[in-house]
């Protein structure tokens, strides 16, 4: 893998499908010779056909307030249920000035009473005339009746004739045929849940029985809840803001305050006689009622945590980054939480699928119980948008067609009267007809795949651009998501206990954000570039980012330097530093010099500035240019940012180049670099000798193990003793988190931003030391006063499986790090988290292989170090640099070389 990819991979995160600014980033390339000073190009609004950035405009008549929360709820008669039973039961209190449920008339309207308005309104716009009224929106949606057809005759005789006639009729022959169709266009293919309707008279209630339950409620922690215990529910009176609500009084407790208890409520006939309903009024009610149960049966509130914490996403974003987002696009994230349950369940599902198309005839969850409406519901709210064939382009196509089986292929082949040979795979198949569209032999394609696939809907591309930034904004990463939640609420990943003190903001305005997304779909670009080994793209997304790249430019706030990440120069200049990788396996050291001249030129405080340094002198010197590659590592030196491996690499180089009559005086870093490092040499029966494969030997019990095994065999027995683990840097990382874990999570300004965080923002930066330069050293004069075992056991013990970053608690036993802290001596452990403190990114990898100890008494010990190569192996620079430096700390260090026996 190129160096950079790894980490560029880990910054993108998860792919986005759409990318606004694509288009434009690829266009710019034809310039960038003319313009060195290019600026970033405005994130462009909207770019999809099936968005309409009016919401306002398109639902205001359709929104109504809601009495409890002040919201705007969509008018429909289900989705203001739903959204009250949420406002109440997290107990939003209403004004006093508000009226009451009933008084607003919040209850569902007869079936018959919807029709006849639903007839009536569109007679009303049927009325309108072509030159009446505004021009007709060209987004497609379902339509608004898609949710009361069924079984309709078929109207379209043929495919060629529903393929002639208008888009928008075909839709909706689409969608009245969806039981015509081999059920190809039924928007859920299990069948729904039947809910109880039938509707009875007042007097046939009393006594009647309703199981449900009480959820998020405080109980009485004296007593215990037991099967058939008996709970009272009536009216509350003496709540001053809500004289109708009602006070629940539970004899017994649930073990937890937030537990599920389920009850049943007996219907009493006095309730119904007292409000005077009339008979109407009281079927609707009781139907409401009937259709809540059934639904917490079907599915209970504790298995929807994916719904509250897709919702607590949005509002924290709202809340903490609104002056990052326009009036429109505040609006559009906060019309999704007036959405329906069934909308919000629904697009969460989908947004976490692959897709970007989906058959609607194939999307069944049972947590959505109308997934029709709530298609429906989404289509006017912006979120989905379904296939359009007018609008079909040959990306469009090839989604569609992917998601069809080879049986469907074959169909829609022989319907076109095309050769279709039966061993043909999908990928031909796709491909034929693909063409034979692309060409103009079969114009009515995209109507056959309509017409067989049934109704395919996609996220729009606002929608998903929007919760793309979402959770961007939240979880500050690529690496985590939604499914971030669900490791929580499953128990899998425990985050650490900090505080969020936030005085600066990472973003300064909105054009920050635009350019660090516009960034983004450049490190995406490359990064699919490389995966589909298309190095013509590899080459355009680094000239993008090369003119992109300017002198000490600066977006975040100086104050607080280690949000640099956060800025689009910083992930030009990770592109770029990518692209010298690329070029430098093309040999084209030429290129990379430049490259790597502009990242030296502009980015003067980096700890990337050792590695460039260091290719600059290695690709000068693969040029032909020694004297030239001598002068840049001597430079180097000099400079602050170069350090660890880098550092190493640059004086070994200095000293192999810099020799008469290049160089007559001896470099005064000459004798410590020439350091003898203890070797011992020991034999093994090899097992493998094929070049690039990692060494494999039998070990004393004949079995298969690497060279780190063998030597761990050698020092156990003859060579002294010793007891030992192969680590390389994980125990060392796992040791330093342990022992400076209140440090890592003290509080310090900006550097926690969220509750998903394994470590501060800085951590990994010189800005780590420089904030709690006090805190470290007095932690460290503990541990080289030898109380490194005790802190290490309280920290153990206090957070045993909490995430923190480097420290992985299944690896080592607390014995074998008791063992190691206690041997390795409060001196020695105290200079090496030293180190690791304050350039953790330079020292946290090339550790030596194998921690060994050996214990001399109760209390007291040593350890070694051993580095291990194989026959071929030779030591890294980074390997060289950690031995030297860990020799200075006073640790005994070898170097055992395996050699065939």
């Amino acid at each position: 893998m190129l160096k950079g990819r790894e980490s560029l991979v880990r910054l993108v995160g998860k792919r986005r499908r759409f990318l606004p600014n694509r288009l434009a980033i690829l266009e710019s390339t034809l310039n960038l010779c003319s313009d060195d000073h290019c600026n970033p190009l405005p994130a462009e609004k909207n770019l999809d056909p099936c968005d309409d950035g009016d919401i306002e405009s398109r639902t205001s008549r359709e929104y109504v307030t809601c009495p409890v929360c002040s919201c705007r709820v969509n008018g429909e008669d289900s989705i203001i249920n739903s959204h009250l039973d949420e406002c109440l039961s997290r107990g939003t209190k209403r004004k006093l000035t508000q009226s009451t449920l009933l008084q607003l008339n919040f209850y569902s309207r007869s079936k018959v009473q919807h029709q006849a308005h639903v007839l009536k309104s569109e007679k009303k716009e049927s009325s309108v005339g072509p030159g009446d009224g505004p021009m007709p929106n060209n987004i497609h949606k379902l339509p608004k009746d898609a949710s009361y057809i069924e079984n309709d005759e078929i109207v379209c005789d043929s495919l060629v004739e529903c393929a002639m006639r208008p888009q928008k009729d075909c839709l909706f022959d689409t969608l009245n045929h969806c039981e015509g169709s081999n059920g190809a266009s039924e928007i859920c293919c299990s069948p729904k849940n039947k809910i109880s309707e039938m509707v009875l008279g007042k007097d046939d209630l009393s006594g009647m029985i309703l199981q449900t339950f009480i959820v998020g409620r405080k109980f009485s922690n004296e007593k215990e809840l037991n099967l058939g215990e008996r709970i009272s529910l009536e009216r509350d009176p003496t709540n001053v803001k809500d004289p109708n609500a009602i006070k629940g009084l539970v004899t017994t407790a649930p073990r937890s305050s937030v537990d599920v208890v389920p009850i049943e409520v007996m219907c009493d006939n006095k309730l119904f006689h007292e409000n005077n309903f009339d008979n109407e009024e009281f079927k609707s009610l009781w139907t409401s009622i009937q259709k809540a149960i059934d639904s917490t049966k079907i599915f209970t509130p504790i298995a929807l945590k994916y719904q509250k914490n897709f919702s607590l996403l949005i509002q924290e974003v709202l809340q903490s980054y609104s002056h990052l987002l326009s009036g429109d696009e505040k609006h559009f994230l906060d019309v999704f939480s007036s959405l329906s349950d069934d909308s919000q369940r629904l697009f969460i599902r989908l947004y976490l699928r692959k897709g970007p198309w989906f058959r609607m005839s194939c999307t069944s969850y049972k947590e959505v119980l109308d997934p029709k409406r709530a298609a429906k519901e989404l289509s006017e709210a912006g979120y989905l948008c379904c296939f359009d064939t007018t609008e079909a382009d040959n990306t469009d196509m090839i989604q569609i067609l992917n998601i069809l089986a080879v049986s469907e292929l074959r169909e829609i082949m022989h319907l076109l009267k095309k050769n279709c040979n039966s061993v043909m795979r999908k990928d031909d198949l796709v491909a034929s007809l693909l063409s034979a569209y692309e060409d103009g032999l079969c114009p009515l394609l995209p109507d056959l795949i309509l017409r067989i696939a049934g109704i395919c809907a996609r996220i729009t591309s606002k929608a998903e651009l929007l919760i793309w930034r979402a959770e961007r904004l939240f979880f500050l990463n690529g690496e985590q998501n939604l499914s971030s939640f669900l490791l929580v609420d499953m128990g899998v990943v425990k985050y650490p206990t900090y505080s969020c003190i936030v005085s600066d903001q990472i973003f300064l305005d909105r054009n920050d954000l635009l350019a660090y997304e516009e960034a983004m779909e450049v490190a995406q670009l490359i990064d699919q570039a490389l995966d589909e080994k298309d190095d013509k793209m590899v080459l355009r997304c680094v000239s993008v980012a090369d003119s992109r790249v300017q002198p000490n430019q600066c977006t975040t706030s100086e104050s607080v330097p280690f949000f640099s990440c956060f800025s689009a120069s910083w992930i030009y200049s990770k592109v770029v530093s990518l692209g010298v990788s690329f070029l430098e396996r093309e040999n084209r050291y030429n290129d990379a010099v430049l490259l790597l001249k502009r990242l030296l030129n502009c980015y003067t405080r980096d700890g990337r500035r050792g590695y460039w340094t260091l290719r600059l002198s290695i690709d000068l010197e693969h040029l032909g240019y020694p004297s030239e590659s001598l002068s840049v590592a001597e430079n180097g030196l000099l400079d602050p940012w170069v350090r660890a491996g880098s550092r190493m690499g640059l004086q070994r180089r200095i000293l192999r180049l810099g020799k008469p009559p290049r160089r007559w005086k001896i470099p005064s870093f000459a004798e410590s670099i020439k350091r003898k490092i203890t070797e011992v040499r020991i034999q093994g029966r090899p097992l493998n000798h094929e070049t690039g494969m990692k060494s494999r030997f039998y070990g004393e019990s004949g079995e298969q193990c690497s060279v780190e095994q063998l030597a761990l065999e050698y020092y156990s027995a003859e060579g002294g003793g010793w007891q030992g683990v192969h680590s390389e840097s994980g125990i060392w990382l796992t040791i330093f988190g342990l022992l400076l874990w209140d440090v890592i999570f003290s509080d310090v300004p900006n550097v926690f931003r969220t509750k998903f965080q394994t470590a501060p923002l800085d951590f990994g930066t010189d800005s780590f030391y420089i904030l709690r330069q006090n805190s470290i050293e007095s932690q460290l004069q503990k541990i080289q006063d030898g109380m490194g075992e005790e802190i290490l056991i309280t920290s153990w013990e206090s957070h045993k499986g909490t995430s923190c970053n480097g420290v992985n608690w299944d690896r080592h036993s607390l014995a074998e790090l008791r063992a190691a802290v206690t041997c390795i001596g409060g001196p020695c452990m105290a200079s090496l988290c030293r180190h690791l403190a304050q350039d953790y990114r330079s020292w946290s990898s090339g550790m030596p292989d194998l921690l060994l100890w050996r214990f001399n008494s109760e209390y007291s010990g040593e350890a070694k170090l051993v580095e291990v190569k194989g026959p071929k192996d030779r030591l890294s620079e980074q390997q060289r640099a950690w031995i030297l430096l860990l020799m200075d700390c006073g640790f005994i260090i070898e170097v055992c070389k395996i050699t065939p026996c």
